[in-house]
């Protein structure tokens, strides 16, 4: 059976290369890939990833509506998934609970954030590369501020 954090990646790639109208189909285009998957399998797969049902079907959280990303679902996960932070250096450090980093890092790197190089995620730890000590320390705050740790 492949890893959670394999079959989520695939899922999110999944959603972003189709229109995929219901779990079904979902279902199909995974075992496609060689992928089965029981349906509560799948239904925890898209509430962890945060899937909504729009009206053209399943979108992930930070898909681009009418040209923008919606800065609200990025403010969501951080708030829903963010634990602990710090950093050191120009390096960021983000702590979750077990099996959501990926989905985190995954609207981070939406993003697009100048000041942010790449990401790095693990089941429960984001490493983020700034492109300064200065830069790292504004995303220590922002993320912070965000969570509402102050």
């Amino acid at each position: 059976m492949p890893s959670r954090a394999r079959r989520h990646q695939l899922i999110r790639r999944l959603l972003c290369d189709f229109d995929v109208p219901n779990q079904h189909q979902l279902s199909e285009l995974l075992v496609a890939d060689g992928i089965n998957v029981t349906q509560a399998t799948l239904s925890r797969d898209l509430k962890d990833l945060g899937v909504a049902k729009g009206s053209n079907g399943y979108v992930l959280e930070g898909e681009i509506t009418n040209g923008e990303l919606d800065e609200n679902v990025l403010h969501q996960a951080i708030k829903r998934e963010l634990i602990d932070a710090g950093v050191s250096g120009v390096m960021v450090v983000l702590r979750t609970r077990p099996g959501h980093a990926d989905p985190l890092a995954f609207e981070i790197d939406n993003y697009h954030l100048p000041e942010i190089l790449g990401t790095i995620a693990g089941d429960d730890t984001i490493f983020i590369t700034a492109i300064s000590e200065r830069k790292a320390q504004a995303l220590l705050k922002r993320f912070k501020t965000i969570a509402e740790f102050n």
